[in-house]
């Protein structure tokens, strides 16, 4: 056999799909009896099959590099998946909206009233030296209250079972056509599992994201003219914002693709002439928005555009100024946030954490860089932060040296024990380290993923995951046991 479950060992991590060496969690039982039977050539064909259907469906991602500049590469995919029980998946989908209902009330706040910094619940001087505190939002209503419509949560499980949030992507969250084209590709490889299997399913989930950003909408119209704005193909995310525009049946647009006219609502460019557009869902950080407004010397953004949103005569997705709760230095008030604006406890915990900012805590950290994973607090996809256990001396002092020049910029966290997953490596299965990024909708009405995108490092022994530094992903299944 070329999966032999007995053999299959994870001492000191929590598995997500093997309890102990011969024995499945009940949710994933049905799946790895299938994988035990199959030999190594059908292992194979499978593999390959999953490996082709990528290419087919021209699924691909993008990395930079000094010497080569920007390369498109074929998506890492595992065809073993991860499994969650439905019962286990529901309260952490009731965590996630009450994390993110709390994050939109803080920014809300933040642009309004300040009444969390006059309570002294978040210092003041954290949002005073925030990057992504915008003045220009100032007094501004978005529909709903919503700031952050789209969020992605990344959620990890320690060795003990327990599920932390990681931290919050409330900017411009990407990832989530790779949970959806990660589904496709399973269906075509082992249609069989889902004839016999009850996994929820994630196909919705464009259709939902068109509904959230069509509600947007100020202007009445039987149906809203949503376009999604992206920098362009040499962005690393442009494969997810020609996939959701084409999903959604919105158009796929640049910023010279639109004006702001005179009546200051924005107008996309056809052939037809000018077309009055409602919502854009906007894939371009804050800065190159809108050269009037932001960085002057910006062809990316629309002129105008934050005047035509400030008048309400277009809604922006994620809103401006979402970014200043996308902060791994304001992640560690979070629970704090919910406490005071919902007035209930956390349901998800934070990864506990050390703010360099206060001086007892900056000296740990100072003191433990070889035990810590230090991280910087406006960084993503694993860039800039110092996985301490991991670095060199010489790496170690070099990051002492900008925590002491720049305590405000960084924060710190413990070596969690990341959970583990089957993962096919040649022809057997190895345990590699992962997390699961699900991706949260508000506007109306709160929608949670089924799942999300499970992301996993390839590498042995690697706790990064992101695809950009050797990571790949998995398929994720919420199975309903009980109505199996």
């Amino acid at each position: 056999m070329a999966i032999d479950w007995q053999r299959y060992m994870a001492e000191g991590f929590y598995d997500e799909l093997i309890e102990a060496p011969g024995n499945p969690r009940d949710a994933a039982a049905a799946l790895c009896r299938f994988l035990e039977g199959l030999d190594d050539r059908e292992l194979v064909e499978h593999r390959t099959a999953a490996e082709l259907a990528i290419r087919t469906m021209g699924i691909t991602f993008t990395v930079y590099s000094e010497e080569d500049g920007s390369i498109d590469r074929a998506w890492p995919f595992d065809v073993v998946p991860r499994v969650i029980a439905r019962s286990e998946w529901e309260p952490v989908e009731r965590g996630l909206k009450q994390r993110v209902q709390a994050l939109n009330l803080f920014i809300d706040d933040l642009y309004h009233r300040q009444r969390i910094l006059k309570d002294g619940i978040v210092p003041r001087e954290l949002i005073a030296n925030s990057r992504d505190f915008r003045p220009q939002c100032v007094g501004i209503n978005p529909p709903h209250g919503v700031w952050a419509h789209v969020c992605g949560s990344d959620l990890v499980r320690d060795k003990d079972g327990t599920v932390y949030v990681l931290e919050d992507n409330l900017r411009v969250p990407s990832g989530v056509s790779y949970m959806l084209e990660n589904r496709q590709v399973m269906k075509r490889v082992f249609p069989e599992l889902f004839e016999d299997y009850s996994i929820l399913p994630v196909d919705d989930y464009p259709a939902q994201l068109y509904d959230c950003l069509a509600a947007l909408s100020r202007r009445r119209a039987k149906r809203p003219e949503v376009v999604v704005l992206t920098p362009g193909i040499f962005n690393s995310a442009y494969f997810e914002h020609a996939y959701l525009a084409q999903q959604m049946g919105a158009e796929l647009v640049e910023g010279s693709d639109l004006l702001v006219g005179e009546d200051d609502c924005v107008y996309m460019r056809t052939i037809e002439g000018l077309s009055r557009v409602d919502v854009i869902y906007r894939r371009i950080d804050d800065q190159f928005l809108d050269p009037e407004v932001f960085r002057a010397d910006s062809q990316l953004g629309v002129p105008g555009l934050m005047r035509a949103w400030r008048k309400g005569k277009v809604a922006l997705a994620n809103a401006p100024g979402s970014g200043v709760a996308d902060d791994k230095v304001i992640y560690t008030y979070v629970p704090e946030i919910i406490r005071y604006y919902l007035d209930e406890d956390p349901i998800l915990p934070n990864v506990p954490s050390y703010l360099c900012v206060n001086k007892t805590e900056r000296d740990y950290v100072l003191d433990n860089l070889d035990k810590l994973v230090v991280k910087p607090a406006n960084e993503s996809g694993g860039y800039g932060m110092l996985v301490g256990p991991a670095a060199s001396r010489k790496e170690r002092e070099a990051f002492a040296d900008l925590i002491r020049r720049h305590p405000r910029n960084y924060m710190a966290q413990p070596m969690l024990t990341l959970s583990t997953a089957p993962t096919l490596i040649d022809n057997h299965v190895e345990p590699r380290h992962l997390d699961l990024r699900p991706f949260i909708l508000s506007g109306k009405k709160t929608y949670v993923t089924t799942g999300g995108l499970t992301r996993v490092a390839l590498r042995k022994g690697s706790i990064v995951v992101n695809s950009s530094q050797g990571g790949g992903s998995k398929d994720t299944w919420i199975v309903d046991t009980e109505g199996s």
